[in-house]
């Protein structure tokens, strides 16, 4: 029997490359879609004709009717953000029942006191007070209590699995153990912190194991059982390569490996059973909060191509930093990934520029130049980019349908991303719509 292909796409930038919307084209020919890393600070957006959908926790594929979507064991899982995406898709006709959506019972799960330890520690660093005021050395964190699971999940003792929702005896003992450890935290960050009530966490946690707990089980078998029967899996990275926290900008980095490198320790699939790798990739560059970034245009140039590519956070709001593509970036995080395509998003807001600029070496500090990428921030915040000049396309391009339908600029610039990067175009998107996406023959 052929083995099923199975694929994973990832972003390979700084997040928000549009993963949502090549998911969700994807799924449609695969079987089941599982969510590996990350948490609700994660947000796909997925747009189907007039009806647009943002994703946090609950994968892309959801939208398809028949498939199943997996959170699996390295997601970090706010009950209540599961229980409100599930209601709100389910109030718009989708189904979201056990049968469609399944969570691990491995996954951590955010827990208050990650919410509040996340945003008493950033408004620390903000303040310079835990450095005698040397000044904002902040993550730019999105204060929903990633960082704190993932630190709880390696600390093990203070950890809350979704398994120990199911036996309320079983969580009222945890519970009695972190809630001690948590409040003297919280008690050392704020005096005038108010104790989290023991009794309430264990009533409100245990009714949260019985709503969720037809949707719990044993992902890792049940991905490994539809690989047996046949089945193809698509896995969805939140977040991108360049925040992975081993190989990303660190410390201006997400908690999880959210490079493909995470896809075996966070659903239990071993890397040699995916043999497609979709690359995400943005036709410019951007970034959220703190942390380097190269190419940043902090001119009429960054605001335009802001407000043309609707660039605000689908989790916080935020307006993102942007700039010229990095293709320095896109390289190394291409190798890491074993990126066997790649994916050109939002390429339409860069129509109407009379020359793009693309970022190929660095200069450094000391005068040398680089043509390799510097994951870390201190070294890559000395780094010049320098920029090839290429020919802008002055044409719309919003109403393409296949790769001829481009100017020839349009496709020269494609053509400079896949020399450059050593891996073939496969598709480029020119609106947010399914239909806006050109498959190509590389």
């Amino acid at each position: 029997m052929t083995e099923s292909r199975h694929t994973a796409v990832v972003g390979l930038q700084w997040g928000d490359e549009g993963k949502g919307k090549i998911v969700d084209i994807l799924a449609r020919d695969h079987d089941l879609t599982v969510r590996y890393n990350g948490g609700a600070n994660a947000g796909h957006t997925v747009v189907v004709g007039s009806e647009r959908y943002a994703l946090h926790l609950i994968p892309s594929g959801i939208i398809y009717p028949e498939k199943t979507c997996v959170i699996g064991n390295g997601v970090v899982v706010d009950p209540h953000q599961v229980i409100k995406e599930r209601d709100a898709l389910i109030s718009r006709g989708i189904d979201v029942s056990p049968r469609r959506l399944r969570i691990s019972e491995r996954a951590q799960v955010v827990m208050p006191w990650h919410k509040t330890l996340d945003a008493a520690l950033e408004n620390l660093l903000s303040t310079g007070q835990s450095n005698g005021g040397g000044g904002d050395q902040s993550i730019g964190t999105t204060r929903r209590g990633i960082g704190p699971a993932y630190a709880d999940k390696i600390t093990r003792a203070t950890a809350i699995r979704m398994g120990d929702l199911l036996d309320r005896d079983h969580l009222a003992r945890r519970l009695e153990i972190v809630t001690y450890v948590k409040n003297a935290q919280l008690l050392a960050f704020d005096p005038d912190h108010q104790p989290f009530d023991l009794a309430a966490l264990i009533e409100e946690y245990a009714a949260l194991g019985r709503e969720l707990g037809p949707y719990i089980c044993d992902t890792t078998y049940l991905l490994h059982d539809a690989m047996n029967a046949g089945k193809r899996l698509l896995f969805e990275g939140a977040n991108a390569c360049l925040l992975d926290v081993d190989h990303g900008t660190f410390p201006y980095v997400t908690s999880s490996n959210c490079s493909a490198l995470g896809i075996p320790a966070g659903t239990g699939v071993p890397g040699r059973h995916i043999q497609d790798v979709i690359g995400i990739m943005k036709a410019y560059s951007t970034r959220v909060g703190a942390g380097p970034f190269p190419t940043e245009l902090n001119n009429e140039i960054g605001n335009r191509i802001r407000e043309r590519g609707r660039e605000y956070g689908t989790t916080t709001g935020r307006p993102r930093r942007c700039g010229w593509l990095d293709l320095v970036a896109v390289k190394y995080s291409a190798m890491l990934c074993a990126t066997t395509k790649l994916s050109v998003m939002l390429f339409d807001v860069l129509a109407g520029f009379d020359e793009l600029k693309i970022c190929t070496a660095y200069r450094l500090p000391d005068g040398s130049t680089t043509d390799r990428f510097l994951p870390d921030a201190r070294r890559l915040e000395g780094a010049e980019p320098i920029y090839e000049t290429v020919r802008g396309f002055g044409d719309e391009i919003t109403a393409a349908r296949r790769l001829e339908d481009l100017p020839r600029q349009a496709r020269d610039y494609l053509d400079r991303i896949e020399r450059f990067v050593g891996v073939p175009v496969g598709i480029v998107s020119v609106g947010p719509e399914r239909g806006q996406t050109l498959m190509c023959n590389s």
